[in-house]
């Protein structure tokens, strides 16, 4: 394959040196990795814009108010956290959170922000088919034949999502640091 090279001369037209055989190019699995990074880069920035880490990473005081715990981004729900008392009476009229903001209860009861880091704990051994269940049919885990996710995951609002997106947001997940944390199994109203 022939190649000419441009070059910009100030205040003269481009002119072009003669053909070379060879021209540089990227090694193909140099390509890959930056479109990895890219993905990934771009996961990062849909996490981050969705507010996944508000629900799916435990808070700690800061000096302003609860932060994100940097060491258990995006954990879910600490299996170690006991909840408090529910008051029953309070669920006809409000959606409550825990103080880490990992937990909600509700008329269906309590859920726990799932654990969605790289650990084998969270999404570790899914495959992409599954997070694409999960984030466009509501299933938890991902299985097809599985109970549906409670509130308030919002995942009606991501049935539209690109499968482009949606791959860059699971690639980023994928490279996040794994926390290993089992989460909790949802508490139904008749158990509180």
């Amino acid at each position: 394959m022939l190649a000419a090279t441009a070059f910009n001369v100030p205040s003269k037209e481009p002119i072009l040196t003669t053909p070379t055989e060879n021209p540089p190019s990227k090694n193909t699995a140099q390509i890959s990795l930056d479109n990895t990074e890219a993905l990934i880069k771009k996961g990062e920035y849909l996490v981050t814009i969705a507010g996944c880490g508000d629900c799916h990473t435990p808070k700690i005081m800061g000096k302003q108010g609860p932060e994100p715990d940097p060491n258990h981004w995006l954990g879910g729900h600490p299996a170690s956290m006991k909840l408090p008392k529910v008051n029953k009476g309070e669920l006809s009229s409000w959606v409550l959170f825990n103080m880490t903001n990992t937990a909600a209860v509700g008329p269906w009861g309590v859920s726990f922000s799932g654990n969605i880091s790289s650990d084998e704990s969270g999404i570790g051994k899914w495959t992409e088919e599954q997070f694409f269940t999960a984030m466009r049919e509501g299933k938890y885990k991902g299985l097809k034949t599985a109970r549906p996710l409670l509130p308030p995951m919002p995942w009606p609002n991501y049935i539209q999502m690109s499968d482009q997106d949606l791959r860059a947001i699971f690639a980023y997940l994928k490279s996040t640091k794994p926390v290993k944390n089992v989460v909790p199994e949802p508490i139904t109203p008749d158990k509180l």
